[in-house]
């Protein structure tokens, strides 16, 4: 008796798991090291798109045609209607002329590419970075660009695997310009 029981709650883990999956997350592998130290290589993450309205702060999983040929997962920076201002020599990073503070990141922002700063991004658009800004290519290269905001799959919600850490540390840190 106690065998059914068991698997009884086995299956109805698994319908409920199978549920959420299908109508309100999306499961998300994470390959390379642009999010470190948030995210690590081999890191699968839930997301969704329901209820997403883009911040700042937020993980996103970008599906935007880039160079890169795959999808991004990156942080926001800066929203349509602001202005942002990269310094690679002071390391700082303005939104609309006021520094930003980025808890999350292990090195300051060095590498530059292509794209010319200030940059005023247009409404509908989002500038993302990833966290290890020095091994990263996001929207300060033009072949991944300002993100068009229908190209944005869903907000990293929590972490699957690893086990151990649900959590995402500073997966969404508010701040304001």
């Amino acid at each position: 008796m106690f065998f059914y029981e068991w698997i009884d709650s086995v299956m109805g883990a698994i319908i409920i798991i199978f549920i959420l999956f299908t109508f309100l997350f999306r499961a998300v592998g994470v390959d390379g090291k642009s999010m470190q130290p948030t995210l690590q290589n081999g890191d699968w993450l839930a997301i969704s798109g329901i209820n997403f309205e883009p911040r700042r702060g937020d993980i996103v999983v970008v599906t935007q045609p880039n160079d890169v040929h795959e999808p991004l997962i990156k942080r926001i920076i800066a929203l349509g209607g602001e202005t942002i201002d990269i310094n690679f020599v002071t390391h700082e990073i303005k939104i609309n002329g006021e520094t930003i503070d980025e808890p999350y990141i292990a090195q300051p922002t060095q590498r530059s590419f292509d794209v010319e700063f200030p940059l005023a991004i247009p409404e509908g658009f989002v500038f993302v970075m990833g966290d290890n800004r020095n091994n990263s290519k996001d929207s300060r290269a033009s072949g991944v660009g300002l993100i068009d905001q229908r190209y944005i799959l869903g907000k990293t919600r929590f972490r699957i695997f690893p086990f151990n850490s649900f959590k995402i540390k500073n997966a969404s840190p508010t701040y304001t310009v």
